[in-house]
């Protein structure tokens, strides 16, 4: 289910992003098209956050980004929400759905790889419900 409809590019490449100030810095292995998650959880929703899921091994913090980065969670504490504690940016967290992936910012990956993005519709206010419904759990799978 996380996949892109068949005529989408599903050709890997490196992304590189982070966020506004550039204090986060990251790569991350995916493919040129994606299929991106806007969600309408109470956080998500108010950050407008739409972003793509990979597994944790795809993703790799770049230098010292690490020191720049905070986290807040809530409800069941399982995701964790990191962004910037320079200019607030959320350029990529921890998802609930996908424990061991990571979910990258659209908007955050820096200009030219991605090629085409499939927007998807996550009912975070359903939470369960959605999550049993859209196969997003998959995202953070490695595909083989």
């Amino acid at each position: 289910m996380c996949l892109p409809i068949p005529e989408m590019d599903t050709e890997t490449v490196v992304h590189t992003g982070g966020c506004h100030c550039k204090s986060v810095r990251w790569k991350v292995l995916a493919p040129s098209s994606v299929v991106v998650w806007d969600c309408n959880c109470s956080n998500c929703y108010m950050r407008a956050n739409t972003h793509f899921i990979v597994p944790a091994e795809s993703f790799e913090l770049l230098g010292d980004s690490g020191k720049f980065l905070t986290t807040y969670t809530f409800g069941t504490h399982t995701a964790k929400h990191t962004f910037c504690k320079i200019c607030g940016i959320t350029s990529f967290y921890y998802p609930r759905s996908n424990p061991d992936g990571v979910a990258v910012t659209f908007r955050c990956v820096d200009p030219g790889t991605l090629t085409h993005i499939e927007i998807r519709h996550f009912d975070g206010k359903n939470w369960d419900q959605s999550y049993d419904e859209t196969g997003i759990s998959s995202c953070s799978k490695v595909q083989k």
